[in-house]
Order: C-alpha cells, then sequence, then structure tokens
C-alpha cells in the first residue's frame, strides 16, 4: 500500500511537473509572437510615414531622384521581408536610405525648415524610439523562451513537443550611426 502510493505521489508529481512546464514554454513562445506584432505594428507606422516624407522633399529636391528612388526601393522590400533575420537586412538598408534623405536636408534650408518635414522628422524618431524598445522587449523574450528550451529538465518537454530555438531581431548598428554630409 505505501509502495502504491509512494509511485501514485511520483506519476501525479511528473503530471504536474510535465503540465506546469508546458504551459511555461507556451506562455514563453506567445510572448514572443505578441512583441513581434509589437514590432510589426510600429515598423508599419513608419512605413506609413516614409511616402509622406519622400512627397515632402520632392517639393524642394525633385533633381535628387535617386535618393528618393532608393528609399521607396528600401521601404518595399521592408515591408515585404518576413522573419526576423530577413526582417533585419531589410531595416538595415532602409535605415540607410532614410540616413540620406535627412542628409539632403542639410542641403536644402528651405526644405530643413519647412514645418510637416520637420514634423515628419519628429514623428519618425519617436516610432524609432518604440521600434528600439519593441526589438529589446522582442530579444528580451527570445533570450527566456531559449534559455528556457535548452535548460534541463525543461529541455526533455521542449524536444518532445517541438518547441524550437527563435531568432533575435538584430540591426546593424553601423546602420544606426551618424549621417555623413558632403557637399
Amino acid at each position: 500500500m505505501n509502495v502504491l502510493l509512494v509511485v501514485l505521489a511520483i506519476v501525479v508529481a511528473l503530471v504536474i511537473f510535465t503540465i506546469v512546464t508546458y504551459n511555461s514554454l507556451v506562455s514563453l513562445r506567445n510572448r514572443i509572437e505578441n512583441a513581434w506584432a509589437q514590432i510589426d505594428v510600429q515598423l508599419k507606422r513608419r512605413y506609413d510615414l516614409i511616402p509622406n516624407l519622400v512627397e515632402t522633399v520632392k517639393g524642394y529636391a525633385s533633381h535628387e531622384k535617386e535618393t528618393l528612388e532608393a528609399v521607396i526601393q528600401a521601404r518595399n522590400m521592408a515591408v515585404s521581408a518576413q522573419g526576423p533575420h530577413d526582417q533585419a537586412q531589410a531595416e538595415n538598408m532602409l535605415t540607410g536610405a532614410l540616413k540620406s534623405i535627412f542628409a539632403l536636408s542639410e542641403a536644402y534650408p528651405d526644405l530643413k525648415a519647412n514645418q510637416g518635414f520637420l514634423q515628419l522628422q519628429e514623428e519618425l524618431t519617436g516610432t524609432e524610439g518604440r521600434i528600439a524598445y519593441a526589438r529589446q522587449f522582442y530579444n528580451d523574450s527570445v533570450y527566456k523562451y531559449n534559455t528556457k528550451i535548452q535548460s534541463f529538465p525543461a529541455v526533455i518537454l521542449a524536444g518532445m513537443f517541438r518547441f524550437t530555438e527563435r531568432e533575435y531581431f538584430e540591426v546593424d548598428d553601423e546602420s544606426r550611426g551618424p549621417v555623413n554630409v558632403q557637399f
């Protein structure tokens, strides 16, 4: 009778452990999905601001067609990117293209003084901050999740239920550096 109770207690403990561990893995995975959705919201806001910025710049620097086309092309690539790795590469290109547009404002004082341009620049700057925060939250969530699925004993359940590692959303720090303006 005592042996049966001990075996039953061990089985119940294993079932409870399995349920708790599985639920924590699901929770972490869902947190990553939510964090990615938050990044997506901020990126879409950024993408929506870019056409207005391009139109504003066109009015003052219409002969800078190459720069404007590069921004539009980078935006389109970023919109269609899938997954953290591709998205990060597209964002690096877009950030570089946007830097060239803001460098144009140095060459065109009227553009630099334009209220619409200044407002768009401020909105983009705010959006960049929100993207950075969302990216940090996403990467923190990925770190917790990846650590959990690699740690014993959760690694056993993670393998059984096919929880796989997630990618970090890493952008190139060089693309976020200062703009070089040359005349």
